[in-house]
Protein backbone atom coordinates (compact mmCIF):
# COMPACT_ATOMS: atom_id res chain seq x y z
CA UNK A 1 0.00 0.00 0.00
CA UNK A 2 1.11 3.28 -1.07
CA UNK A 3 2.80 6.36 1.70
CA UNK A 4 0.09 8.27 -0.23
CA UNK A 5 -3.04 10.99 0.88
CA UNK A 6 -6.04 9.46 0.48
CA UNK A 7 -8.59 12.05 0.57
CA UNK A 8 -11.35 10.15 2.07
CA UNK A 9 -14.35 12.68 0.68
CA UNK A 10 -17.14 11.09 3.40
CA UNK A 11 -16.48 13.52 5.92
CA UNK A 12 -13.42 14.57 4.53
CA UNK A 13 -10.76 12.63 6.92
CA UNK A 14 -6.54 12.70 5.96
CA UNK A 15 -5.63 8.98 6.18
CA UNK A 16 -2.15 10.11 8.37
CA UNK A 17 -0.98 6.75 9.76
CA UNK A 18 2.21 5.51 8.25
CA UNK A 19 1.50 3.06 5.31
CA UNK A 20 4.04 0.67 3.60
CA UNK A 21 5.41 2.40 0.26
CA UNK A 22 5.54 0.66 -2.67
CA UNK A 23 8.74 2.29 -3.41
CA UNK A 24 10.82 1.30 -0.65
CA UNK A 25 13.46 -0.32 -2.70
CA UNK A 26 13.60 2.46 -5.21
CA UNK A 27 16.57 4.64 -5.23
CA UNK A 28 14.50 8.34 -4.75
CA UNK A 29 16.78 11.04 -4.74
CA UNK A 30 17.09 12.49 -1.10
CA UNK A 31 16.25 16.00 -2.44
CA UNK A 32 12.78 14.71 -3.86
CA UNK A 33 12.17 12.67 -0.82
CA UNK A 34 12.27 15.72 1.40
CA UNK A 35 10.44 17.85 -1.22
CA UNK A 36 7.91 14.86 -0.82
CA UNK A 37 7.77 15.14 2.82
CA UNK A 38 7.42 18.97 2.70
CA UNK A 39 4.30 18.26 0.57
CA UNK A 40 2.27 15.76 3.14
CA UNK A 41 2.87 18.47 5.76
CA UNK A 42 1.78 21.09 3.44
CA UNK A 43 -1.44 19.16 3.11
CA UNK A 44 -1.48 18.38 6.72
CA UNK A 45 -1.75 22.17 7.69
CA UNK A 46 -4.63 22.77 4.83
CA UNK A 47 -2.20 24.45 2.33
CA UNK A 48 -2.89 22.61 -0.57
CA UNK A 49 -1.28 24.96 -2.65
CA UNK A 50 1.87 24.32 -1.14
CA UNK A 51 1.57 21.07 -1.00
CA UNK A 52 0.53 20.95 -4.72
CA UNK A 53 3.91 22.86 -5.44
CA UNK A 54 6.37 20.38 -3.26
CA UNK A 55 4.81 17.18 -5.11
CA UNK A 56 5.42 18.89 -8.70
CA UNK A 57 8.82 19.67 -7.37
CA UNK A 58 9.61 15.93 -6.39
CA UNK A 59 8.23 14.31 -9.61
CA UNK A 60 10.50 17.15 -11.59
CA UNK A 61 13.17 15.93 -9.60
CA UNK A 62 12.77 11.88 -10.25
CA UNK A 63 10.16 11.84 -12.65
CA UNK A 64 9.21 8.42 -11.32
CA UNK A 65 7.91 8.99 -8.32
CA UNK A 66 4.57 7.00 -8.29
CA UNK A 67 3.52 8.06 -4.36
CA UNK A 68 4.60 11.91 -5.36
CA UNK A 69 1.74 11.14 -8.54
CA UNK A 70 -1.01 9.69 -6.47
CA UNK A 71 -0.34 12.48 -3.51
CA UNK A 72 -0.75 14.99 -6.31
CA UNK A 73 -3.57 13.60 -8.27
CA UNK A 74 -5.41 13.35 -5.22
CA UNK A 75 -5.36 16.67 -3.85
CA UNK A 76 -6.02 17.80 -8.02
CA UNK A 77 -9.26 15.78 -7.39
CA UNK A 78 -10.08 17.09 -4.25
CA UNK A 79 -9.78 20.98 -5.38
CA UNK A 80 -12.41 19.87 -8.48
CA UNK A 81 -9.75 19.56 -10.77
CA UNK A 82 -10.31 16.92 -12.46
CA UNK A 83 -9.21 16.87 -16.03
CA UNK A 84 -5.56 17.62 -14.39
CA UNK A 85 -5.41 15.00 -11.55
CA UNK A 86 -6.59 12.34 -14.52
CA UNK A 87 -3.40 13.93 -16.71
CA UNK A 88 -1.44 13.22 -13.36
CA UNK A 89 -2.81 10.00 -12.35
CA UNK A 90 -2.18 8.35 -15.90
CA UNK A 91 1.54 9.32 -15.51
CA UNK A 92 1.45 6.23 -12.94
CA UNK A 93 0.08 4.09 -15.56
CA UNK A 94 2.52 4.67 -17.90
CA UNK A 95 5.28 3.41 -15.48
CA UNK A 96 3.32 1.04 -14.00
CA UNK A 97 0.78 -0.54 -16.07
CA UNK A 98 -1.00 -2.65 -12.91
CA UNK A 99 -1.31 0.11 -10.63
CA UNK A 100 -5.32 -0.87 -10.25
CA UNK A 101 -5.52 1.23 -7.08
CA UNK A 102 -4.46 4.55 -9.78
CA UNK A 103 -6.94 2.69 -12.69
CA UNK A 104 -9.85 3.21 -10.46
CA UNK A 105 -9.05 6.51 -9.61
CA UNK A 106 -8.87 7.76 -12.79
CA UNK A 107 -12.16 5.63 -13.46
CA UNK A 108 -13.96 7.42 -10.82
CA UNK A 109 -12.78 11.17 -11.52
CA UNK A 110 -13.98 10.46 -15.65
CA UNK A 111 -17.25 9.03 -14.12
CA UNK A 112 -17.92 12.69 -12.12
CA UNK A 113 -16.41 14.81 -15.41
CA UNK A 114 -19.44 12.83 -17.58
CA UNK A 115 -15.88 11.09 -19.80
CA UNK A 116 -18.17 8.00 -19.77
CA UNK A 117 -15.56 6.11 -22.18
CA UNK A 118 -12.49 7.22 -20.28
CA UNK A 119 -14.07 5.57 -17.17
CA UNK A 120 -14.63 2.43 -18.89
CA UNK A 121 -11.58 2.11 -20.51
CA UNK A 122 -9.48 2.32 -16.80
CA UNK A 123 -12.01 -0.04 -15.67
CA UNK A 124 -11.02 -2.33 -18.19
CA UNK A 125 -7.46 -2.34 -17.10
CA UNK A 126 -8.54 -3.99 -13.73
CA UNK A 127 -8.00 -7.98 -13.44
CA UNK A 128 -10.93 -10.07 -11.53
CA UNK A 129 -7.81 -10.58 -9.40
CA UNK A 130 -7.47 -7.29 -8.42
CA UNK A 131 -8.86 -6.03 -4.96
CA UNK A 132 -10.60 -2.98 -6.79
CA UNK A 133 -12.27 -5.17 -9.19
CA UNK A 134 -15.60 -5.50 -7.44
CA UNK A 135 -15.71 -1.64 -6.85
CA UNK A 136 -14.54 -1.25 -10.46
CA UNK A 137 -17.70 -3.07 -11.12
CA UNK A 138 -20.16 -1.43 -9.08
CA UNK A 139 -18.74 1.37 -10.16
CA UNK A 140 -19.56 0.27 -13.88
CA UNK A 141 -23.01 -0.57 -12.87
CA UNK A 142 -24.12 2.29 -10.98
CA UNK A 143 -23.55 4.51 -14.06
CA UNK A 144 -24.33 2.69 -16.78
CA UNK A 145 -20.96 2.08 -18.10
CA UNK A 146 -20.11 0.23 -21.48
CA UNK A 147 -17.46 -2.25 -21.69
CA UNK A 148 -14.44 -0.36 -23.76
CA UNK A 149 -10.99 -1.65 -24.95
CA UNK A 150 -7.98 -0.55 -22.50
CA UNK A 151 -6.34 2.48 -23.48
CA UNK A 152 -3.29 2.07 -25.71
CA UNK A 153 -0.15 2.73 -23.42
CA UNK A 154 2.61 1.37 -25.54
CA UNK A 155 2.09 3.31 -28.48
CA UNK A 156 2.85 6.92 -29.46
CA UNK A 157 -0.84 8.09 -30.12
CA UNK A 158 1.06 10.65 -32.72
CA UNK A 159 0.55 9.64 -36.34
CA UNK A 160 4.07 7.31 -37.19
CA UNK A 161 3.91 7.85 -40.87
CA UNK A 162 6.52 9.86 -42.84
CA UNK A 163 5.00 12.88 -43.90
CA UNK A 164 4.63 16.94 -42.65
CA UNK A 165 2.39 19.49 -42.19
CA UNK A 166 1.57 21.96 -44.52
CA UNK A 167 0.35 25.98 -44.92
CA UNK A 168 1.99 26.76 -41.16
CA UNK A 169 2.77 30.17 -41.24
CA UNK A 170 6.76 30.96 -40.32
CA UNK A 171 6.95 27.45 -37.96
CA UNK A 172 9.34 27.77 -35.49
CA UNK A 173 9.43 25.70 -32.48
CA UNK A 174 8.02 22.70 -31.83
CA UNK A 175 6.79 20.17 -29.03
CA UNK A 176 4.03 17.40 -28.54
CA UNK A 177 2.46 16.14 -25.51
CA UNK A 178 1.57 12.39 -23.98
CA UNK A 179 -1.46 12.92 -26.28
CA UNK A 180 -0.31 12.49 -29.45
CA UNK A 181 -0.66 16.59 -30.16
CA UNK A 182 2.14 18.49 -31.79
CA UNK A 183 1.96 21.96 -31.13
CA UNK A 184 4.01 24.72 -33.21
CA UNK A 185 5.06 27.75 -33.09
CA UNK A 186 3.64 30.37 -35.43
CA UNK A 187 6.63 33.94 -35.21
CA UNK A 188 4.72 35.94 -37.81
CA UNK A 189 1.34 35.23 -36.56
CA UNK A 190 2.03 34.90 -33.11
CA UNK A 191 0.51 31.99 -32.10
CA UNK A 192 0.89 28.64 -30.82
CA UNK A 193 -1.04 26.01 -33.16
CA UNK A 194 -2.01 22.67 -31.91
CA UNK A 195 -2.19 20.16 -34.51
CA UNK A 196 -4.59 16.93 -32.86
CA UNK A 197 -3.59 13.19 -34.08
CA UNK A 198 -6.60 13.11 -36.37
CA UNK A 199 -4.75 16.32 -37.97
CA UNK A 200 -7.27 18.82 -37.04
CA UNK A 201 -6.02 22.44 -36.12
CA UNK A 202 -6.89 24.79 -33.28
CA UNK A 203 -5.19 27.91 -33.05
CA UNK A 204 -4.21 26.56 -29.20
CA UNK A 205 -2.81 29.88 -27.86
CA UNK A 206 -2.59 33.39 -29.07
CA UNK A 207 -2.54 36.47 -26.71
CA UNK A 208 -0.82 40.25 -27.15
CA UNK A 209 1.83 38.88 -25.04
CA UNK A 210 2.86 36.58 -27.56
CA UNK A 211 5.53 38.42 -29.46
CA UNK A 212 7.33 36.23 -31.74
CA UNK A 213 7.69 32.69 -30.64
CA UNK A 214 10.58 30.85 -31.64
CA UNK A 215 11.14 27.51 -29.65
CA UNK A 216 9.01 25.70 -27.10
CA UNK A 217 10.18 23.05 -24.99
CA UNK A 218 7.45 20.82 -22.62
CA UNK A 219 8.27 19.82 -18.86
CA UNK A 220 6.97 16.66 -17.67
CA UNK A 221 3.75 17.75 -16.59
CA UNK A 222 2.39 19.23 -20.22
CA UNK A 223 3.58 23.20 -19.40
CA UNK A 224 5.21 24.65 -22.02
CA UNK A 225 8.16 26.88 -22.18
CA UNK A 226 8.44 29.54 -25.12
CA UNK A 227 11.19 32.08 -26.22
CA UNK A 228 9.04 34.72 -26.68
CA UNK A 229 12.09 36.26 -28.80
CA UNK A 230 10.60 39.84 -29.91
CA UNK A 231 9.33 40.13 -25.74
CA UNK A 232 12.61 39.16 -24.41
CA UNK A 233 11.07 37.25 -22.43
CA UNK A 234 9.79 33.86 -21.79
CA UNK A 235 6.52 32.18 -21.17
CA UNK A 236 5.09 29.49 -19.20
CA UNK A 237 2.03 28.23 -20.89
CA UNK A 238 0.36 25.65 -19.08
CA UNK A 239 -1.68 22.23 -21.14
CA UNK A 240 -5.22 24.12 -20.33
CA UNK A 241 -3.80 26.93 -22.32
CA UNK A 242 -2.51 29.72 -19.36
CA UNK A 243 0.38 31.85 -19.50
CA UNK A 244 2.28 33.55 -17.83
CA UNK A 245 5.85 35.30 -18.05
CA UNK A 246 8.10 32.94 -16.34
CA UNK A 247 11.89 34.78 -17.16
CA UNK A 248 11.74 38.77 -17.63
CA UNK A 249 14.62 40.29 -19.25
CA UNK A 250 16.01 37.52 -21.47
CA UNK A 251 17.98 39.45 -24.19
CA UNK A 252 16.42 37.87 -27.50
CA UNK A 253 15.73 34.53 -26.33
CA UNK A 254 16.00 32.13 -28.92
CA UNK A 255 16.35 28.45 -27.94
CA UNK A 256 14.63 26.26 -24.68
CA UNK A 257 15.54 23.60 -23.23
CA UNK A 258 13.96 21.46 -20.63
CA UNK A 259 16.30 18.99 -18.33
CA UNK A 260 14.77 17.30 -15.32
CA UNK A 261 14.14 20.29 -13.12
CA UNK A 262 15.71 23.30 -15.03
CA UNK A 263 15.07 25.26 -18.00
CA UNK A 264 17.71 26.53 -20.18
CA UNK A 265 17.51 29.53 -22.70
CA UNK A 266 20.33 30.58 -25.22
CA UNK A 267 20.06 34.61 -25.38
CA UNK A 268 21.10 35.81 -28.58
CA UNK A 269 21.28 39.26 -27.39
CA UNK A 270 23.18 38.58 -24.27
CA UNK A 271 25.53 35.72 -25.47
CA UNK A 272 24.52 33.82 -22.99
CA UNK A 273 22.32 30.72 -21.37
CA UNK A 274 19.97 31.19 -18.89
CA UNK A 275 19.64 28.40 -16.40
CA UNK A 276 16.77 28.11 -14.03
CA UNK A 277 14.67 26.19 -12.00
CA UNK A 278 11.21 25.44 -13.34
CA UNK A 279 9.93 24.92 -9.69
Amino acid sequence: MKSKLLIIILGLLLLTTPVISKEKEAVIPIDAKLEYNNGLDMYKLGKYEEAIACFRTAIRLYPDYIDAYYNLGSILDYLNQGDEAIYVLKQIITRKPDDDEAAFKIAKIAVKLGDRLTASQYIALIPNTSEYYIQAKELMMKHGLQHASPPDKTKSKIPQQSGGYLNVTSPTGITTDAEGNVYIASFTENAIIKVTPDNKRIIFFKNSILKGPISIASDSEGNMYIANYNANNVLKLSKFGKAEVFIQNAAKPYSVHVGGNMLFVSCQGSNSVIRKRIN
